[in-house]
């Protein structure tokens, strides 16, 4: 895969493109719809799949105090819409200036002068433009005059309920991983350095790898079962506790700690990505820190039975840094 951060990066032969364009935070189920609709209109015609997307969200710079909390990186999204067939990602900052952009000035300059579309597949609430005016009708419209295909995908449901990405937000948010990785089709993961706790659960607990990360959607206070991976391609069976260490005297800032089922062979490493498979239990004080390893004990063992059970996961290394 290309990515491309910034229209004056895209070189001559980005052109022709079968091409969406959106947010696609988390990447989710209905996201990878119209991204296999991208690869197969792209192959028919010999047209590249391609993506534009935006950073930061375009809310917030024309609304920042209604900005989202977002799921994914931009580079997290290109990886994982890498895994539909997309070869090209295009990252647009946006800014003040394309946020005025009529919703002709959008296509005429970027879509087709500057991507050269030869598709465009959306979603059915699809809007661009300035103050977001243009709609799927009006994109239909320009398509005819302009040259290009359209094609609007239908949203996805799944148990009854459309997915999108603020309602999986708000799963994760709520502590209800299991569900957000159905509608993602994937588990919701976040990622960042290892670094030194106080040491008191190495001390009267059990050892665990503390992560700092910069994620925006962390999921609710509790102990979840887990997998970590490392950029060396390391990936452990594991259980994570998201909290303040209420039985240490609640700590004003959260931890993200995670104990490896698996004996830590080699160096310990220095940047990890925890994906949430299933919420074990709520995070609370106990007793004593001998009553609290107990817990935790018994934590590891219905997570060993989790993993003795389940195939469900494929274990994806974290890509290089």
């Amino acid at each position: 895969m290309k990515i491309y951060r910034g229209l004056e990066s895209i070189p001559p032969d980005f052109k022709p493109s079968a091409l969406t364009i959106g947010n696609f935070d988390g990447v989710h189920y209905g996201h990878r719809r119209i991204l296999r609709r991208v690869r197969e209109a792209g192959g028919e015609h010999g047209w590249k799949p391609s993506v534009l997307t935006f950073d930061p969200h375009p809310t917030r710079v024309v609304a920042p105090d209604r900005a989202p909390l977002l799921m994914t990186s931009p580079d997290r999204r290109a990886e994982l819409m890498a895994e539909e067939g997309i070869e090209q990602v295009v990252i647009l900052p946006f800014t003040k200036e394309v946020s005025l952009l009529t919703p002709r000035d959008f296509v005429e300059q970027i879509v087709v002068g500057r991507l050269g579309a030869r598709a465009v597949l959306v979603g059915d609430n699809f809007r661009f433009g300035h103050k977001h005016s243009g709609d799927v009708a009006l994109l239909r419209e320009l398509g005819a005059e302009l040259g290009f295909e359209t094609e609007i995908v239908p949203a996805v449901t799944c148990r009854g309920h459309i997915v999108s990405s603020s309602g999986i937000r708000e799963l994760i948010l709520s502590g209800r991983v299991s569900l957000a990785a159905r509608y993602l089709r994937h588990p919701y993961g976040v990622e960042g350095d290892v670094v030194g706790g106080r040491g008191v659960g190495s001390r009267e607990t059990v050892p665990t790898l503390n992560l700092a990360t910069a994620a925006e959607v962390i999921p609710a206070r509790g102990v979840y079962i887990t997998l970590t991976s490392d950029p060396d391609g390391r990936h452990w069976n594991s259980i994570t506790n998201i909290g303040y260490r209420p039985t240490f005297g609640d700590s004003e800032e959260r931890t993200i700690e995670t104990f490896l089922l698996e004996p830590l062979e080699g160096e310990t490493p220095r940047h990890i990505r925890v994906e949430f498979l299933c919420r074990v239990r709520d995070e609370r004080k106990f007793a004593s820190p001998a009553e609290l390893k107990q817990q935790i004990l018994r934590d590891v063992r219905a997570a060993r039975e989790y993993f003795r059970r389940s195939r469900e996961w494929t274990r994806r290394p974290l890509a290089p840094a």
